[in-house]
Formats: C-alpha cells, sequence, structure tokens
C-alpha cells in the first residue's frame, strides 16, 4: 500500500511545524500506523535552515514523550508540492505563501492542519516563538488534537483503498 506522505508548514519551521511532525509520528506509531506515512515539515522562509527546533519547542514536547531533537529545519521547495499528497500549514499567512508557491495541479494538497479539529474552535495553530510555556503547550495541545483527527481521517482513507 503506498504511503501518505504529509507536509506541515510554517514560517520558519522551527516551533509549530516540527512540533506537529514529532506529534503525528508519535500518535502514529503508538497507532501502528507509522508504516502507512511519510511525515516531514519544514518552513515558508528560510530563516532557520539546518537549525534544530527552538528549545523551547523540544523541552515542551519531550514532557509528552514527543522527541524533536532529530528534526532539523528546511524551506518548503518546489518538488514538496509534488512529493506530498498532504500538505498543512500551521496558519492563514503560511497557508496563503505556500498557494503562491504552488503549481495549480496540486493547490487540492494544501489546507491549514486545524481542519482535522474543528472542535477546537480555531483554525490556526499560532506562533508560540514570543510567547511563554502556556503558547507552547496550546501549541502541542492543538497538534495532538489535530493530528488525532487526520490519523481518523487517514484510517478511513486507506480502509476505502
Amino acid at each position: 500500500m503506498k504511503k501518505t506522505a504529509i507536509l506541515f508548514v510554517c514560517m520558519g519551521n522551527i516551533c509549530r511545524s516540527p512540533s506537529a511532525e514529532g506529534m503525528l509520528r508519535q500518535l502514529a506509531q503508538e497507532a501502528n500506523l507509522a508504516h502507512l506515512l511519510d511525515i516531514d515539515s519544514a518552513g515558508t522562509h528560510d530563516y532557520h535552515i539546518g537549525d534544530a527546533p527552538d528549545s523551547r519547542s523540544i523541552a515542551h514536547a519531550a514532557k509528552r514523550g514527543v522527541d524533536l531533537t532529530p528534526l532539523r529545519g528546511r524551506q518548503v521547495e518546489l518538488a514538496d508540492f509534488a512529493r506530498f499528497d498532504l500538505i498543512l500549514a500551521m496558519d492563514e499567512d503560511n497557508l496563503a505563501r505556500l498557494k503562491a508557491l504552488c503549481p495549480s495541479q496540486h493547490r487540492h494538497k494544501l489546507q491549514l492542519f486545524m481542519h482535522y479539529a474543528p472542535h477546537v474552535g480555531s483554525r490556526i495553530v499560532p506562533d508560540p516563538y514570543c510567547g511563554g510555556a502556556t503558547d507552547f503547550e496550546r501549541v502541542l495541545d492543538y497538534c495532538e488534537q489535530a493530528s488525532v483527527g487526520l490519523l481518523k481521517h487517514l484510517r478511513q482513507l486507506h480502509k476505502s483503498q
């Protein structure tokens, strides 16, 4: 069975998108679905290429058993639009940037990540960079809720194939 390739995207690829990548990896592994997924993250900007995730993201994720330490920042590339089945933006600004870069035949792959957690009541995963511990915890809460919804969606998709 073909893997589903998922790319999470925020601005710098050091807080939200690596948190989403790590959370989905962890939950997929726990649900015995990791073999069906190819998961990555990237940023729309080139600020942090090659950098580890923000130390606060690493620390808060580690409290939940999610290891972000192997991840490194990278920028979205044109090839990503063909490679990934789903490209999930953390907010409207990054979604707009992706739409501007994305070839028209791949635009159907672009969505907001929070689409998979409508019950949370937020369309976006807010940027915690200038915030404190509560903001980083909120990012992880949102990523967990949206990842659960995404995995449910993917299970249904794979059952129908």
